[in-house]
């Protein structure tokens, strides 16, 4: 339940009792009145209208924009009303108005629904009613209007503040059930699917042959599995569908914010294994988010064209350098090579592997790849990326 709903609750309760209240204030003097008649009328509306719209001040969620207006333009009538119905020595002595506090529910509609904002604009049309009808802003109107301008404003501003809260408390649970969910699959894996993996690889290991290949690819796929794992889940984001309604909220899909370079080793660590060796700096190689992801996409790519097409016996190496402007990462194989012009023949025939998954991402990070092969003397790509984050960052956006 939301943390309003109990203001709304005590709404309905205050604007039947304050009718009750308007109405007998009326019947006590209704003999003073210059036109009893009129107040009789305007009551037989405020009564109908408050029982009527009951439900309506039962949630934010029924309580429109639409009906909002309506009821204080009740209140407002009322107050509007007041001279013609009473006696001008009354209204001049400061004699209650028409609706008396039942005024007061309206514009407190307005501060539960919408925040402080909501209130102070209820709040000054019901000051210039007041002194409209008064004709003068007499000291008692004054402090009448001030006392209900703070009071409204009030109200609305600690529903703002429960509603930032309650929406913040939401998020907490939904982050912490979402942890306790990531260590229950760690847990699972890690008994489960991690040490079938590492068994294969070390009985791979052991007997040799096509075994020792299949222990090999076990071992590459527990050390993604064990990378994934550890990273954990990002859960998904709760946002408020409307400022308004507080609890109501709907599930949206959020990217895992980039707050700062991450470590390029750490990104190219999974591709280390029997046959593919990677040379990296002792000390982190700090690149941009996106520009990481993006240069171990690249070398992810020359790696599936080194098995593909120099064979699954080929060996490749990475290796990494980190200058001071930029970002060098070079793999290199002992396959046979690429044959004269088979690239350019490739990309014509619309097989597009090395310009779009190579040379196009380090393009648009503002980097370069450039593959050297030899016939009979293997491959070799060079990645180049700057390490400008802002300029990266830029690029990555515009894409």
């Amino acid at each position: 339940m939301s943390v309003e709903q109990p203001l709304w609750r005590a709404l309905t309760a205050y604007r039947v009792l304050t009718m009750l209240y308007a109405v007998g204030l009326f019947a006590t003097a209704h003999d003073e009145f210059a036109r009893p008649w009129v107040a009789v009328a305007y009551f037989a509306v405020l009564c109908a209208w408050t029982l009527a719209t009951l439900p309506r001040v039962a949630s934010a969620a029924r309580c429109t924009k639409r009906f909002l207006a309506a009821d204080l333009t009740v209140a407002i009538a009322g107050i509007l009303l007041t001279p013609v119905a009473d006696a001008h020595e009354r209204v001049q002595a400061g004699g209650p108005t028409l609706p008396s506090i039942w005024t007061a529910g309206a514009v407190l509609a307005f501060a539960i629904k919408g925040g402080w904002r909501w209130a102070a604009l209820a709040s000054s049309l019901v000051a210039v009613a007041n002194l409209v009808e008064r004709g003068s802003p007499a000291r008692d109107t004054v402090h009448n209007v001030i006392l209900v301008c703070i009071a409204s404003i009030a109200i609305g501003y600690v529903v703002e503040v429960a509603r930032a809260s309650e929406r913040t408390l939401a998020r907490a649970l939904e982050i912490e059930a979402a942890t306790r969910e990531r260590e229950r699959l760690a847990r699972d894996i890690h008994d489960s699917v991690l040490q079938v993996l590492a068994m294969v690889q070390r009985r791979g290991a052991v007997i040799g042959g096509e075994a020792a290949e299949l222990g090999r690819m076990a071992g590459e796929q527990e050390v993604a599995l064990r990378t994934l794992v550890s990273g954990g889940l990002v859960p998904v984001s709760r946002v408020s569908e409307d400022a308004a309604q507080g609890a109501v909220v709907r599930a949206v899909e959020e990217e895992p914010e980039e707050s700062g370079p991450v470590d390029l080793r750490a990104l190219l660590a999974p591709y280390a294994g029997a046959r593919v060796s990677l040379a990296e700096p002792g000390a982190p190689v700090p690149l941009a988010p996106v520009a990481a992801r993006e240069v171990a996409a690249a070398v992810g790519a020359a790696l599936d064209n080194v098995r593909k097409h120099a064979g699954e016996q080929a060996r490749a190496w990475i290796l990494v350098e980190d200058e001071p402007d930029e970002v060098i990462v070079t793999v290199r194989d002992d396959g046979p090579g690429i044959p004269e012009g088979r690239l350019d023949q490739a990309e014509g025939e619309g097989r597009l592997g090395v310009a779009l998954s190579i040379r196009g991402r380090l393009r648009d990070l503002g980097g370069s790849a450039e593959l050297i092969s030899v016939p009979g003397q293997g491959t070799e790509v060079e990645l180049k990326v700057p390490k400008d984050l802002t300029d990266v960052r830029g690029k990555a956006e515009r894409r």
